[in-house]
């Protein structure tokens, strides 16, 4: 656990005692959004096996979830649809998602601390892109998981209004089977028009 603290350790020294990290959840799948999350911890926060949430069960996120929750100074959560994936593409979706999440938080941090995201333009707090930060910052890590089962609970409601689709088993994520289903029972509000199945789903259906 110890070195998931070195960079905010780093900016402690410095006097940055509010540390944002920030992740996003959804950038690969189909259908659904991109839910971005900015969280501040306690110089005190522990939480043994927290790490990037690709890399946990969803057991153990849906576990670590609400202890995170409770225990952070601070968290921000924000949703950008589909529909605005497909006007600014999910690059800047991700990049305006995670600004929306910090701008959502109660406290305004000192310094903000991304899973490899430049926040050009930004200058309204001093940050820095960390690549596989999730893996290397215990602040960007509990952000990730709080992105992921965000969006995962997210499936799961659009699981329930179109179960033909499974949403709950690959949540929205282009894989076989969902290619499958969306060739077979079309396209519905939540797909993003600009990814590659889902454009010839559609040059195919005009």
């Amino acid at each position: 656990m110890e070195e998931l603290y070195k960079y905010e350790k780093e900016l402690w020294d410095k006097g940055c005692d509010n540390i944002a990290g920030c992740d996003e959840a959804g950038r690969g799948p189909l259908f659904g959004p991109v839910v971005c999350a900015s969280v501040i911890l306690p110089h005190d926060f522990q939480l043994e096996g927290l790490n990037d949430s690709k890399k946990l069960t969803e057991k153990k996120r849906e576990e670590y979830y609400p202890i995170i929750m409770e225990k952070a100074l601070s968290v921000g959560i924000s949703i950008v649809s589909a529909k605005e994936i497909d006007e600014i593409n999910i690059y800047e979706a991700s990049r305006q998602g995670m600004l929306r999440a910090v701008k959502a938080m109660k406290t305004k941090p000192d310094y903000i601390i991304t899973d490899a995201m430049p926040l050009d333009g930004f200058t309204d707090v001093p940050h820095e892109a960390i690549i596989k930060g999730d893996a290397k910052s215990i602040t960007i890590a509990a952000a990730s998981v709080i992105a992921k089962v965000t969006r995962d609970h997210i499936m799961y409601e659009e699981d329930k209004k179109h179960p033909e689709y499974e949403f709950c088993k690959h949540k929205g994520y282009p894989t076989k089977k969902h290619v499958e289903l969306l060739n077979k029972y079309g396209i519905i509000d939540g797909y993003r028009h600009t990814y590659g199945p889902v454009k010839k789903y559609l040059s195919e259906h005009k």
